[in-house]
């Protein structure tokens, strides 16, 4: 199942299933199958949190509606970031080896010296204002781009917890994942910490919906590919990070409790890059979908 959120009329967020068929990607409003008060406020919109933990109760009721329903080219709608009020993003470093090597040179040209423990695999964090839907703006911020600091691209696999928990057993990460989205996490190159320089509002670009773990697994033999005016930025399979979802998902739950509707990245891939107002990129990841930002 694939779950999309995106604007009413109103400008309220409204909980769409998406679907292929000839004419491409379909989405079906079923917004009426939530059991809870659907509060379009994004700060208090608790029944999107209550839907990643409850996913597996509630899906037959989603599944019924959506077959009543009348689906519409997902271009009809305003795509939303495919989380709401996440209570954090969970971020994971040095997670593919070419990446790591890569780095490297990017630290040697940025910062002037290499510094090793960040090339040790951790998490860390970042802002959830940083969130932002397809077809939005990345914003470089004044200030970097005046100090001549590179601002860079980073396509990552995004996993959205369902169920919560803390001390996750890695045989039991999976159950605690509602599914699978995309994301760019935009990095500032230089000297500052590194959860700052991920945080600026834009930040975070997810999309284009979630595909649920009974699409796709444990996100294992996913093909992630980025481009820019066509060029191929980055190109990857997620076969070959070095600490599989699970995994992370397990480590992470050790340091903090995992809440339902949060969000991990799960680390950059080779290729990483500096990017400039008036690019386009976009990024997409098989078995789940495609998604378009513009950098200003």
């Amino acid at each position: 199942m694939k779950l999309a959120l995106f604007d009413s009329p109103e400008g309220a967020a409204r909980l769409g299933l998406v679907t292929t068929s000839p004419q491409g990607a379909m989405v079906t409003d079923v917004t009426s199958a939530l059991p809870w008060p659907h509060d379009p406020d994004p700060v208090t919109a608790g029944w999107w949190r209550a839907l990643c933990r409850d996913f597996a109760t509630v899906r037959p009721a989603l599944e019924e509606v959506a077959a009543a329903g009348s689906a519409r080219p997902v271009a009809e709608v305003a795509l939303r970031a495919p989380v709401l009020g996440p209570s954090k993003i969970v971020a994971t470093a040095s997670n593919y080896s070419e990446h790591v090597a890569e780095m490297h040179e990017v630290q040697e040209r940025t910062l002037g010296k290499v510094e090793s423990w960040m090339m040790q695999f951790d998490v860390f964090l970042k802002a959830p204002s940083s969130i932002v839907g397809p077809g939005s703006d990345i914003v470089l911020p004044p200030d970097v781009v005046a100090a001549g600091h590179e601002i860079h691209h980073e396509s990552e696999l995004v996993v959205v917890i369902g169920v919560g928990g803390r001390d996750i057993p890695v045989e039991h990460a999976m159950d605690h994942v509602l599914g699978f989205t995309g994301g760019l996490d935009i990095t500032v190159r230089s000297a500052a910490d590194r959860s700052r320089r991920k945080s600026y509002d834009s930040f975070s670009p997810l999309g284009p919906w979630i595909a649920t773990t009974d699409e796709i697994g444990a996100g294992s033999d996913l093909e992630i590919v980025l481009t820019c005016g066509g060029e191929v930025r980055q190109s990857v399979n997620t076969a070959d990070m070095v600490t599989p979802v699970p995994q992370i998902v397990a480590y992470a739950s050790t340091i903090m409790t995992l809440c339902p509707g949060d969000v991990l990245f799960t680390g950059a891939p080779p290729g990483v890059g500096p990017i400039t107002a008036g690019e386009k990129l976009e990024m997409s990841i098989s078995c789940i979908g495609s998604m378009a930002v513009q950098v200003v």
